[in-house]
């Protein structure tokens, strides 16, 4: 973990890396591609390779796949959360869903396509469309609709805290910090070299945040494979992660693509292109892995992609409840993997 208090202001190599930083954003911008037509620039050996780091050692697997996922009934699943009862809630397919002891029922129609969505302690459901915000209750009556935020916003992530309403935007690459009644209060992760900010660095369209126990708002930085801690007011604390194929780091261009936080603080991950859901504890240490490649990505003998636009764009979502289950949304299959933690004998 990379400590604040390990930097200074006048650093001049800090400085350097951060304006390094800026140009990579500055072409991460052009490059954004919200399809995956452009491919994830991997060679076909690398695919190879992939193949052969997908196997885990099973000594670090620490939880069991459930053998009755949840069949969603969706053509594309996009987004999953879990409320503070355990209730799930699917978006996709122009709405948002819920399963109960029923099964699953579609609790809001939507005029396009959701890309992520949370639910408050209060019920209150915030659906994150392409560039605005629309939220309801929890029986699925509209409550508002806030405005778009811009031509270029593709909204990723919405993390709900008291009264603060967190939006991760992956077009413009910030995060926006909104009260409930829609009124923006300030705007985190813009780069700033004073304070030591490098800024999101976002080449595909994958951009979680979540509010973590210590009340310290987490965002991951994609492209530069780490998960940063900010405070409200958007000052930057810490760090944790790397880029690396080990199974301590994160493989490829952009990852992870989404993470939850467990009640023990502990942070469960997800990856695209080498598929893998993995345990790190609150400071970032490693502690083992929930599912690799071999579970998550293919029936019976795990293949890799099978193109470099399937290593770009297959990126799994992930909620968790308050027993320790973990919910991944294969959103491939467009059903819902879950796993519970091994019993120790």
């Amino acid at each position: 973990m990379n400590k604040k208090t390990g930097l200074t202001k006048n650093n001049i190599l800090v400085g350097f890396l951060i304006a390094i930083a800026i140009v990579v954003a500055v072409a991460a911008v052009v490059m954004l591609d919200t399809t995956g037509k452009k491919g994830s620039g991997l060679s076909r050996e690398y695919l190879y390779d992939l193949k052969t780091l997908g196997k885990i050692d099973p000594n670090l697997i620490l939880y069991e796949q459930s053998p009755n996922p949840i069949i969603t009934g969706l053509k594309a699943s996009r987004a999953i959360a879990v409320d503070f009862d355990g209730m799930i809630y699917i978006a996709g397919d122009n709405a948002v869903s819920r399963i109960d002891t029923d099964g699953i029922n579609k609790l809001i129609s939507l005029a396009e396509m959701p890309g992520c969505l949370a639910v408050a302690k209060d019920g209150t459901i915030y659906v994150g469309l392409k560039d605005h915000i629309e939220i309801y209750d929890a029986k699925g009556g509209q409550i508002a609709k806030w405005d778009s935020l811009s031509e270029k916003a593709i909204l990723t992530s919405i993390a709900v805290s008291e009264n603060n309403v967190f939006v991760a935007d992956a077009g413009n690459r910030i995060v926006l910090r909104y009260d409930t009644g829609g009124k923006l209060i300030n705007k985190i992760g813009k780069p700033d070299p004073d304070k030591n900010i490098p800024g999101f660095l976002i080449p595909s369209p994958y951009f979680d945040i979540a509010v973590a126990g210590d009340g310290l708002l987490r965002a991951v930085n994609p492209g530069m494979c780490r998960i940063e801690a900010y405070t409200f007011e958007g000052d930057l604390e810490f760090w944790w992660g790397k880029s690396s194929a080990d199974i301590k780091g994160f493989c490829g261009c952009c990852n992870p693509v989404n993470f939850a936080i467990l009640d023990d603080d502990s942070f469960v991950t997800c990856e695209k292109g080498l598929v893998r859901v993995k345990i790190y504890d609150s400071e970032g240490n490693f502690i083992g892995v929930v599912a690799g490649p071999e579970i998550l990505d293919k029936n019976g003998s795990w293949i890799p992609c099978a193109s470099p636009s399937e290593c770009q764009t297959r990126g799994y979502d992930i909620a968790v409840d308050k027993k320790g289950r973990i919910f991944v949304l294969d959103t491939v299959r467009d059903i819902v993997r879950i796993f519970t933690k091994i019993k120790s004998e």
